[in-house]
């Protein structure tokens, strides 16, 4: 485990950090850095991942971020993008998610779509501003889910994770949510009211 330790750094220098670690590495190994803010957790990311890395990141509290990074062996010294400062990703566009399911027809095979529609929802190239959860899709942020990587990984860029209280409570989830904060109908509507795009799988 490498730790790169770039709390306080101004981009590009996380960015620089990280890939130096990644050059130096010889064979399989994970590296964890270390930021405090959203910007600098989504360029690691796609300069990682455009490097072979195996990403994800987590928001362990007000301005602390941890990506970790899984290599398989060395990076070549050309590889990744330039450390460059590109803007914040994400746009105006909110994803609903009403169940934790996606599509009908079989439950078994609608809950692997919906794992799968949100971990693409990590891969876009611009995220979206917010994720709402509701009704069963509720279950998804709460403990026991097999989203909760990928949710964490898109709280930590800076997309903004709500979910029903009312819903939580309904399903006796209230103690157990694992990412993001709870939200109620007012906010709901208010944040789409306010979007400029909706996606619901």
């Amino acid at each position: 485990m490498i730790t790169v330790n770039a709390m306080g750094d101004n981009c590009p220098i996380p960015v620089i950090k990280t890939k130096k670690a990644m050059q130096e590495i010889t064979g399989p190994e994970t590296i964890e850095v270390l930021v405090d803010n959203e910007i600098a957790v989504q360029n690691v990311t796609k300069m990682a991942v455009s490097s072979g890395g195996n990403v994800t990141s987590e928001k362990l509290g007000e301005k602390e971020f941890k990506v970790t990074i899984q290599m398989n062996g060395a990076v070549a010294k050309e590889a990744g993008e330039e450390a460059v400062c590109t803007p914040d990703r994400k746009g105006d566009t909110i994803v609903v998610i009403a169940s934790d399911k996606m599509g009908s027809g079989n439950d078994e095979l609608g809950k692997v779509l919906i794992k799968g529609f949100i971990f693409a929802v990590t891969q876009l190239e611009e995220l979206p501003k917010a994720m709402i959860f509701y009704n069963g899709g509720a279950t998804l942020t709460a403990e026991g889910s097999d989203s909760l990587e990928d949710l964490k990984s898109l709280e930590a860029q800076g997309v903004e994770i709500l979910t029903c209280g009312t819903c939580l409570n309904y399903y006796g989830l209230t103690d157990k949510l694992e990412v993001g904060s709870v939200t109620n109908m007012y906010t709901i509507v208010e944040k789409m009211a306010e979007a400029g795009k909706i996606i619901q799988p």
